[in-house]
């Protein structure tokens, strides 16, 4: 059996907004993130759609040779939803009553154990929570049996489009002690990762989340969307978007220069990656797929190992995608999911700052 190694192309971040992937010295852009301070701010009364996560751009801060070398140590990948803002605990009823108020729906109202219940049950599934509750207080009268199906659509397309207005109108709070959290990272040069590529809430929501750390701590975090997944080095692999011929062709000129031990080593982490993505392919479901692909692209962007990156999860996808490719997970707990259990997580804290979730700890707890 004819075995071809590999070595996969460095990406390099440079401050014009491109990342360059380095191959046989030649250079290869592709366009990355945007700056937030070259963005309009959000419009507030028209209705247009935003942006894409792609027009934020990665601002690299100047550093000592300490904070470098604690970069290359350490990683924070970030979930948003449960961890930046607990937005399933605080939000997400809400819209549900919203959402059946503005249907008509005057007989369906979820207090907070009623919530707490259906998603238990559901297992967080919103159709699954819809319809265990209808099948107890009894579905509307004038609704036939073979509509229940478009019924739940409309009533989720509510709840999303109440649960959008919620956050954008700044009336649900980032997590206490998220700020000082990033800051506490950025000047231990650590860098700090925030994954909007997955969620359930949709991009606008992502977006809005993020921006409620005003300017100052975006310019100290790293944001990966859709986008980014897709024109990392990984994302090109799995999804196949974006390699070009060309690049296909250095791949296998520098796969024929692969002698050294240290290339030996990248070319078997680049093979272990492309039997990752047949894995998913098979075996995985679809959204583990996009939640592994957005934690291998952090990674990259980060510019840190995967097993050098904490990823700070709020829901068991990423906890079980985490897993799945070796990277350290914690899970901060909120309020939909306190009396829920991680038993594959290696560490389970309820708030950001001490004692729980610091910077200092996660060291420990990466190097233990």
């Amino acid at each position: 059996m004819r075995v071809i190694q590999i070595r996969p192309p460095p990406l390099v971040l440079i401050p014009g907004g491109h990342t360059t992937i380095t191959t046989n010295n030649r250079l290869i852009q592709k366009k990355s993130l945007l700056s937030y301070s070259n963005r309009q701010p959000l419009a507030t009364s028209a209705p247009s759609p935003p942006p894409p996560f792609s027009t934020f751009r990665l601002h690299s801060s100047s550093s000592s040779p300490q904070n470098a070398t604690a970069s290359n140590q350490l990683a924070v990948l970030l979930e948003l939803e449960g961890v930046l803002m607990d937005v399933y605990g605080i939000g997400n009823r809400e819209a549900f009553n919203l959402a059946f108020k503005k249907l008509g729906l005057d007989c369906a109202h979820w207090t907070e154990p009623i919530y707490l219940d259906l998603q238990r049950k559901s297992f967080g599934g919103e159709e699954e929570m819809l319809t265990l509750y209808f099948n107890k207080i009894g579905w509307p009268t004038s609704l036939p049996t073979n509509e229940k199906g478009s019924f739940m659509k409309s009533v989720l397309r509510e709840k999303k489009n109440a649960l959008e207005d919620l956050v954008i109108s700044k009336s649900l709070p980032l997590r206490p002690g998220a700020e000082e959290f990033i800051d506490d990272a950025h000047k231990e040069g650590v860098p700090v990762v925030v994954l909007a590529a997955y969620g359930k809430c949709g991009e606008n929501v992502a977006r809005a989340i993020i921006e409620k750390l005003g300017e100052d701590w975006m310019s100290k975090i790293k944001i990966i969307g859709k986008s980014e997944v897709e024109q990392s080095f990984y994302g090109q692999l799995v999804f196949g978007k974006g390699v070009s011929s060309s690049l296909d062709e250095q791949l296998m000129n520098e796969a024929r220069k692969a002698a050294s031990t240290e290339r030996q080593k990248i070319a078997k982490e680049v093979a272990s990656v492309l039997k990752l993505s047949i894995d998913i392919d098979t075996t995985s479901s679809e959204r583990i797929q996009k939640v592994v692909a957005a934690l291998r692209a952090g990674a990259e962007y980060a510019d840190v190992p995967v097993p050098n990156c904490v990823l700070v999860a709020g829901s068991l996808p990423g906890v079980t995608a985490a897993e799945q490719i070796g990277m350290p997970c914690v899970v901060l707990r909120s309020r939909s999911t306190s009396r829920a259990e991680f038993p594959s997580a290696n560490a389970v804290m309820d708030s950001f700052g001490a004692p729980d979730l610091t910077i200092s700890r996660l060291r420990l707890m990466r190097s233990s």
